[in-house]
């Protein structure tokens, strides 16, 4: 019998419940492998390989490869663990969150010390918010990508 899960409908997120952790468990298991040193060097030295150790769906490794931890979410990874994807790659976590969001760096720290997204438009899918698939990504590369949208629109008129 599967469960009700009302919370599926807020945009922007994804909750880490018992069947995302079933669905991810090697996936954040190899995270976990990178906090030793010689783990690190060996993913570093071929990826492919490294992750070829583990019995992760070839989805989750091509997610990990493309550094796409928005998907790498989608199929089970906790952002805990993933942060030591980033944390191998020389990143810190607020260049990750920033990457998730489409906004830089900075975008995403402005953001944050702002107060964070509001939740006008956001508390469910098929509102107008900024965290809505619609709106997505955010910041700069959000901004092209939706002129770029409307350009192609006016052209097809």
């Amino acid at each position: 019998m599967a469960l009700d899960k009302p919370y599926l409908d807020v945009p922007g997120t994804t909750i880490f419940d018992a069947e995302q952790s079933r669905r991810g468990y090697w996936l954040n298991q190899f995270c976990v492998s990178l906090m030793q040193a010689e783990n690190r060097a060996r993913f570093k030295a071929n990826e492919r390989a490294y992750l070829d150790e583990w019995p992760m769906t070839e989805a989750q490794k091509k997610a990990v490869m493309a550094r796409d931890l928005n998907r790498c979410i989608a199929l089970g990874g906790n952002i805990y663990f993933l942060a030591r994807i980033g944390a191998t790659d020389g990143k810190s976590f607020q260049q990750m969150a920033g990457s998730m969001t489409g906004m830089t760096e900075q975008e995403y720290r402005d953001m944050m010390l702002n107060g964070g997204r509001s939740i006008r438009g956001n508390r469910r899918l098929g509102e107008n918010g900024d965290a809505q698939p619609q709106n997505q990504p955010q910041g700069a590369a959000g901004a092209a990508r939706r002129a770029k949208t409307a350009q192609s629109r006016k052209g097809a008129r």
